[in-house]
């Protein structure tokens, strides 16, 4: 039996049944899990002290390319639409192999973690040059991070009128093939699970229909969930109509792509019809505010979605959308363009912290994650509120308004692998060493 304490917090934000917020209250986990949460606890086991700090559940992220830490800020895509953007970068990833994923994946999740990630989906469609899912699956397990990764997909190239080179794309049968593989090989659907695989053919607009029909059958079949892209933009929207004649929200709901082992990407443009669907059925969205504004995709509405009852989680997106890996900087983005959409009252701190932690987990389908509560699992995130960022703060718990965006110490089924705001479980600076010489490899 393996215990650790965190003592004399500030303030615990357990986004629990009742939202309880603690005052000055200490953690026992327990082998991985939430023990106990009260005052005075003791153990014989490890002791953190943190005086001055809020503690809250550790961050999901219900949506991210991790491969894509390798190419942020590449000059002829800072300033494209989504379409322009891919076709910019396609050429740059097919160069991609085995060592691009596993470094990129391995910078992308640090990253996240330092922002108070503790859980992390990851959307791979692409896989050049024996590139395989366990390159990211084994970076995460390095560093300690509870991973839900997803076997992508694209089978429509160029020559078929799809968006990606036709060197990109893979026969859809090798695809079913491989994603029986993976969800075999490493799909772990126990509680308190470190890794559950998903299936994701990428986009409406990359794969055939019989592809998203199959996947769908193939994930019921196999007990996993589901995850594509969906009403990202404009362009998304005209493309539905034009090839499918029909809304991406009805294609879904034809396909099989509704329910609650579904969550789509972005939906920017999901109309009112569509959002009364997704909270019949269910299904989760992954909103990611700083990607959609980095593109120029438009303000989801996010606030009409929790109005209707539809589980909403965040999403980092990939980094050469966003450019950045700050879950808490998402959220707190999140924030102020409903704010911007709806007025001032529209989200409060607190309710954005909860689409953050609580709301990713039920979008993941972890009811176990997201809450600290007795019986949950030990991921937890400390956050200092005694830096410069929370100065003159009245109200602690208001987290995005005036605090720190990254974390001070961050725990995964009990284990630190956040101290002090460094990573202790691999080697950083070699690992973005290494980042750096393969970006500058891809540039030549």
């Amino acid at each position: 039996m393996t215990e650790t304490l965190l003592k004399n917090a500030d303030l615990i934000l357990t986004m629990d049944e009742s939202r309880q917020e603690l005052s000055k209250a200490d953690i026992l986990v327990r082998d991985g899990q939430i023990a106990r949460i009260g005052q005075r606890l003791e153990t014989q086991g490890e002791v953190h002290d943190v005086s001055g700090c809020l503690v809250t559940p550790g961050l999901v992220n219900t949506h991210h390319h991790l491969y894509q830490t390798l190419t942020r800020a590449v000059p002829g895509g800072q300033d494209a639409l989504l379409f322009g953007w891919l076709q910019t970068l396609y050429p740059i990833w097919s160069r991609f192999g085995p060592e691009e994923m596993f470094t990129s994946a391995q910078i992308g999740l640090a990253e996240l973690a330092l922002s108070g990630c503790t859980l992390s989906s990851d959307h791979l469609y692409l896989y050049p040059n024996g590139a395989r899912l366990e390159d990211t699956i084994a970076a995460a397990s390095e560093l300690g991070m509870r991973f839900h990764p997803t076997r992508g997909a694209m089978s429509i190239g160029e020559s078929d009128g799809g968006l990606p080179p036709d060197h990109l794309v893979e026969n859809e049968a090798a695809i079913l093939d491989d994603m029986v593989r993976v969800v075999d090989a490493f799909h772990d659907p126990s509680e308190g699970s470190m890794c559950r695989v998903g299936l994701a053919p990428c986009s409406p607009f990359s794969v055939s229909r019989d592809l998203m029909r199959d996947a769908a059958l193939l994930a019921r079949d196999k007990g996993v969930m589901l995850h594509t892209h969906l009403a990202e933009n404009d362009e998304d929207i005209a493309y539905s109509q034009a090839q499918f004649g029909c809304r991406p929200g009805q294609y879904a709901e034809e396909l099989g792509w509704t329910g609650p082992d579904v969550w789509h990407a972005h939906c920017v443009k999901l109309d009112g019809a569509e959002i009364d669907l997704f909270s019949r059925s269910e299904t989760g969205v992954a909103h990611c505010p700083c990607s959609n504004c980095r593109l120029g995709s438009g303000i989801a509405p996010v606030r009409a979605m929790r109005d209707a009852g539809v589980k909403v989680g965040l999403g980092a997106d990939g980094s050469a959308s966003n450019d950045n890996g700050n879950l808490m900087l998402e959220a707190r983005q999140a924030m102020l363009l409903q704010r911007v959409a709806n007025g001032a009252d529209a989200m409060s701190a607190r309710e954005a912290l909860e689409i953050a932690t609580r709301g990713g987990a039920d979008v993941l389908g972890r009811p176990d994650c997201g809450r600290l509560m007795p019986g949950k699992r030990a991921d937890i995130a400390v956050w200092d509120t005694r830096g410069i960022e929370s100065a003159g703060s009245w109200d602690p718990a208001a987290l995005l308004l005036a605090g720190p965006m990254s974390v001070k110490h961050l725990f995964v089924e009990g284990r630190q692998i956040v101290r002090d705001g460094h990573i202790t479980t691999i080697d950083l600076p070699r690992v973005i060493e290494r980042q750096n010489t393969l970006a500058r490899a891809l540039q030549a």
